[in-house]
């Protein structure tokens, strides 16, 4: 038990600091990429909206921290013969590095928690309040584009003025999935999007079967009613407002912050938790194709924390061997990490170019450097 108490407190240093290290390099590389559209924004403002990326922060560095912690610790101890009398008195390295296995483990649980339920939430209010707030943009880098708000329903703009949070020359289609030529088309001169609810102004709705357009070529000349019945066939419903002042309110698949988050950066939010990956994959509406990215994206927040648990193993015999001094080991486990990294998004890249490799490809790095560690471990 005291030899247990003493290797976590030799461990659980180089941890923190190592954590609070990375986060740091990585928050202010956030702050700096955007520091031209922050000015005047207050100080406050600005610790909140880094605050909200520092869940999803700490689950990228965790692995490099995990490194430094065992370099750091186990260096120590082989450089100063500690491991050598601890293993003269019968104590084996398995029972030494006992602590470090649950160390990790702690690690990798507070990681998958932060992945899967904690993170993906922050990641939207975090746009939110970059493009709302600090930097007053609000929808305007979607005008121009069309956006899937969820639900079959798209969005398009053709202006937006941040000073009254108000769209303008909106345009919102709705198509069936059975029948793809079926569709729903609303025009609005005006129109708000707070929270998951549009509200437009000056809006008309057509109900529009393009399947029986034909029929319209196929009118026979002077007949006024087949004109009229060919062209009920194709606008099977419209809505034209006696008042401008009349609004429609639709109800969005997407809130406001979650648009935001998924298409006014150029890389979408990462947004989506346990439930939202797990609620696609059990969906029955659901395209292969959704099915497929879920299936992706759950096993990543699934293998990356699992690699703090394998990095641990992979970097003690590194420790044994090469620890000696906290720049080789800081070395040390940049030089691991990365290297991890590298075979990891390969195994993304794999996975994402064949389907049938999905698990294969993205659990490949933590299944090479659990190999390479045990071997090494075997060799040290």
């Amino acid at each position: 038990m005291r030899l247990t108490r003493y290797v976590t407190g030799e461990l659980l240093p180089p941890l923190l600091a190592g954590v609070a290290l990375f986060t740091s390099v990585l928050s202010f590389g956030y702050f700096f990429v955007s520091a031209q559209w922050l000015a005047g924004v207050p100080l406050t403002l600005i610790a909140r909206w880094i605050g909200y990326q520092i869940p999803d922060t700490l689950v990228k560095v965790f692995p490099m921290a995990v490194v430094l912690m065992v370099v750091v610790a186990f260096g120590r101890l082989a450089a100063e013969r500690e491991l050598v009398a601890i293993q003269s008195g019968g104590i084996g390295l398995g029972r030494v590095a006992r602590p470090v296995a649950v160390t990790a483990a702690l690690v990798a649980a507070l990681a998958l928690w932060l992945s899967l339920w904690v993170a993906p939430r922050l990641n939207v209010e975090s746009r939110g309040l970059y493009w709302d707030t600090l930097t007053g943009a609000g929808l305007s880098q979607l005008v121009g584009r069309q956006v899937d708000l969820g639900g079959g329903l798209s969005l398009s703009l053709g202006g937006y003025d941040p000073a009254t949070r108000r769209l303008t020359q909106v345009r919102l289609e709705r198509w069936g999935r059975d029948a793809p030529r079926q569709g729903t088309l609303i025009f609005a001169d005006s129109g708000t999007f707070e929270q998951n609810v549009l509200r437009l102004q000056g809006y008309s709705v057509y109900t529009v079967d393009y399947a029986q357009v034909n029929r319209l070529t196929q009118v026979p000349q002077g007949d006024p009613q087949a004109l009229q019945q060919a062209v009920q066939q194709v606008f099977t419903a419209v809505n034209v407002p006696a008042s401008t002042s009349d609004v429609l309110t639709l109800d969005t698949g997407l809130t406001r912050t979650q648009t935001l988050a998924q298409y006014a950066d150029t890389i979408g939010a990462d947004a989506n938790g346990w439930a939202e990956l797990v609620g696609v994959l059990r969906a029955p509406d659901r395209t292969p194709a959704e099915r497929q990215q879920a299936r992706r994206e759950l096993n990543r927040k699934l293998a990356l924390p699992v690699g703090n648990l394998v990095l641990a193993l992979a970097a003690l015999p590194f420790a044994l061997r090469y620890g000696r001094s906290l720049g080789v080991s800081l070395g040390i486990a940049l030089l691991t990490s990365v290297a991890y990294y590298l075979v990891f998004f390969v195994g993304l890249t794999v996975a994402g170019a064949v389907p049938a490799l999905t698990e294969l490809g993205i659990w490949f790095a933590n299944l090479l450097f659990a190999a390479l560690g045990l071997w090494q471990l075997r060799r040290a």
